[in-house]
Parts: structure tokens; C-alpha cells; sequence
């Protein structure tokens, strides 16, 4: 059954920052956290947990919350609903893919994220340029 799972790791862990430069002043400068990516337009950016694939993402309009890697978020909200879960929001087209958010039937929000659409390319600085599809 653990191939059919459609939780397959925690993507991102959102926190909200009032403002990136502030956020990135405690974790990047702060606790030395490197940033992968920045995008404004969004008011994200991502920082990288260094023993892990799993992001922090700062946030100026999310709020704090696990983001969960799946295949396909349309699968993975059939799977969710069909066990009891509840879809609270999307599914929603995003830079790198799709999001919506669900409910189990204990209330917990889970934000799902797939990467159909590929990962943020940057510049030097960090700053988002495009998107490149996955290998």
C-alpha cells in the first residue's frame, strides 16, 4: 500500500515573515540558512535545510504550515477524499506545478504541492528567472 501513498515527503515548511528582507536577515543571516530562491512577485523565498531536501519557505502571505510533496495533486486529493479527507482550497496552477490544500478528518491542514511544471531556475543572486522542467 506505501507505493500507493500520495504523501511522498515534506516539501517546504512555510513560515510567515512580515517581511522577506526581515526573514532572511534572521534565517539566512542569522542562523546561516543558504537561500535557493527568492521570488517578490509571490513574496517567497526559499532557504535550504542543509541535511535535508525539505525547504524553508518564508512567506508574506501564507501562513505557517507543511508544505507535502505528491505525484499529482489531482490524484492525491482523490486518494484523500475517498479516505475521509476534505479538499479546503484549489486545485490551483502555480509557477512550478499545482497546490490546494485539504483537510484530514481531524481538522489537519495539508498543503499539497506537485512539481509538474519543474523547479525555480535563479541568477546569482538567488532571484527566480524561470522554471525548468525536471530531468
Amino acid at each position: 500500500m506505501s507505493a500507493q501513498a500520495p504523501l511522498r515527503s515534506v516539501d517546504a515548511v512555510v513560515l510567515a515573515v512580515p517581511d522577506l528582507d526581515a526573514g532572511l536577515e534572521f534565517y539566512r543571516d542569522g542562523l546561516g540558512h543558504d537561500l535557493l530562491w527568492r521570488n517578490d512577485d509571490l513574496g517567497q523565498a526559499g532557504l535550504r535545510c542543509p541535511e535535508s531536501a525539505t525547504e524553508i519557505v518564508l512567506s508574506t502571505r501564507l501562513p505557517s504550515e507543511p508544505n507535502w510533496l505528491v505525484h499529482s495533486v489531482d490524484q492525491a486529493i482523490d486518494a484523500i477524499t475517498a479516505a475521509g479527507g476534505q479538499l479546503l482550497s484549489g486545485p490551483t496552477d502555480i509557477p512550478v506545478g499545482h497546490v490546494a490544500t485539504v483537510s484530514d478528518p481531524f481538522g489537519n491542514r495539508l498543503v499539497l504541492v506537485d512539481l509538474s511544471a519543474g523547479r525555480y531556475t535563479t541568477d546569482q543572486h538567488g532571484q527566480v528567472t524561470g522554471v525548468a522542467p525536471e530531468p
